[in-house]
């Protein structure tokens, strides 16, 4: 058996710690884990956990030894079974010989200091990982708590997410001397008028800069984007929490996690306010939403929003979301109408294809209006999107240059002309088909193995 303990925040270590050790042959952990762990006999063997594959091998090669030689004993910082060892070692060895003693995480310990629940929290690993996964789920969801590693900590999340309105909470250290209780926490929301931190509900957060809970070395700081891009945090960082200060507050639920997602989709026009009818039909957005597969964790542009319907319902499966509106009475539209549907757009305003050039690469395009300059548009939008393009056009005169920018681009391209009657009622209780304008719907989707070179 392997014995992995969950050491929780910080040290001393937790009480199931000292009698796993006791009877240790080989402990695994970091250095600080090991420097805490007083009880750890004199024969064992120690390894510090740093990269991963030495220290799997090592226990490989304990566990072959005869079994009077002790056990093997992981420690692991905060829920090892949360984004931590247990994984890895539950698929080298097997789930079967896994003794897990878990302990607090920094995501749980990181809310209780602020005074929020977290089971409508959306979790997000950046450790090791692309941090465009964590910043589109910071952009579309209102309570985020991110994990972070080197290249990936609270300056970097900050710098991308300048202009999104969210806070960050920056929480370092956790564990290491923190003071008794809560005390911290509620005088410093008391000084600052913190709602969240004092119990009044409102969900509000100390002001910007503030330290909402401290200790000898912990610290808990609630800081905008920007002045999180603009310092240096060192390795202390534990977690940073993205919060959307006006929802972090959520109905009560049985469903942690983010919300399901909705329950319809390619809603009818009239659930959106439009002018003259200039909107995306609900049977073309049905597909459109097929072939752009919008989800938690990506990003979605929506070139020629109009009234932003496409641009909506990508944001309510969970994409983060730009829609580019060259008028400005189009971008309030698109904002209105993410507001009615209670989702995060962030509407632009401008011309494609020069306004594209300031966005963040999109995994998934849709693209809606463009004119003249429609094959432009598709060419700069294809070679940016690292998924796929769809195209959806009236006049049949610019589908053939459209087909040709998507193929140039690199992308497999395919396609319908879409035409649909909808039913009508006629005096006499009688019922018609009313024929809806044909559209061609142009989709091209990047092969797996030619999306390696797409801008990261």
């Amino acid at each position: 058996m392997i014995t992995v303990v969950g050491t929780g925040t910080g040290a001393p270590l937790p009480p199931d710690a000292g009698a796993a050790l006791a009877g240790a042959g080989l402990v695994v952990g970091g250095r600080r884990h090991l420097a805490a762990a007083t009880t750890i006999p004199d024969t064992a063997e120690r390894v510090v956990l740093g990269p991963l594959a030495p220290a799997l091998d090592a226990i490989e090669q304990f566990l072959e030894k005869p079994a009077d030689q002790g056990r093997a004993v992981v420690l692991a910082s905060g829920d090892p079974g949360f984004f931590g060892i247990v994984r890895a070692l539950a698929e080298r060895f097997g789930a079967e010989r896994l003794e897990v003693h878990p302990g607090v995480s920094s995501v749980a310990t990181a809310f209780a200091r602020i005074g929020l629940t977290w089971d409508d929290a959306v979790v997000v690993s950046a450790h090791g990982r692309d941090l465009r996964t964590a910043v589109n789920v910071c952009r579309a969801h209102p309570k985020v708590a991110v994990l972070t590693g080197p290249g990936s900590g609270p300056a970097e999340l900050g710098a991308a997410l300048r202009s999104s309105g969210r806070v960050l909470v920056v929480a370092s250290a956790l564990g290491a001397g923190a003071d008794s209780g809560a005390a911290s926490a509620l005088n410093a929301g008391a000084a600052s008028g913190s709602g969240a931190a004092s119990g009044t509900g409102t969900g509000s957060a100390p002001a910007a800069g503030s330290v909402t809970h401290s200790g000898e070395r912990e610290r808990v700081e609630r800081v905008t984007p920007a002045e999180a891009a603009a310092r240096d945090w060192g390795p202390a960082v534990s977690v940073v929490l993205c919060l959307d200060e006006t929802r972090v507050l959520s109905p009560m639920r049985a469903i942690a996690g983010p919300p399901p997602g909705p329950a319809q989709w390619a809603l009818e026009e009239g659930e959106f306010t439009h002018r003259d009818s200039m909107i995306t039909k609900f049977e073309v957005r049905a597909l459109a939403l097929a072939r752009l597969g919008p989800r938690l964790g990506e990003h979605v542009w929506d070139i020629g929003a109009g009234s932003g319907s496409v641009a909506v319902e990508c944001a309510r499966l969970g994409a983060a979301v730009t829609a580019v509106e060259k008028t400005l009475d189009g971008v309030e539209r698109v904002r209105a109408n993410a507001a009615a549907h209670g989702v995060d757009v962030t509407a632009v305003h401008g011309a494609a294809p020069t306004v594209l050039s300031d966005l963040p690469d999109p995994d998934a395009v849709f693209i809606g209006g463009g004119g003249r300059e429609l094959p432009a548009i598709v060419t700069a939008c294809a070679r940016r999107a690292r998924r796929s393009v769809v195209v959806a056009m009236a006049a049949l005169d610019r589908v053939p240059a459209v087909r040709d920018a998507l193929i140039a681009a690199g992308l497999d391209c395919d396609g319908v002309l879409l035409q649909s009657s909808r039913l009508a009622p006629l005096p006499g209780d009688v019922t018609r088909l009313a024929a809806t304008n044909p559209v061609f719907l142009l989709w091209g989707v990047r092969p797996p193995a030619r999306s390696e070179g797409v801008a990261q």
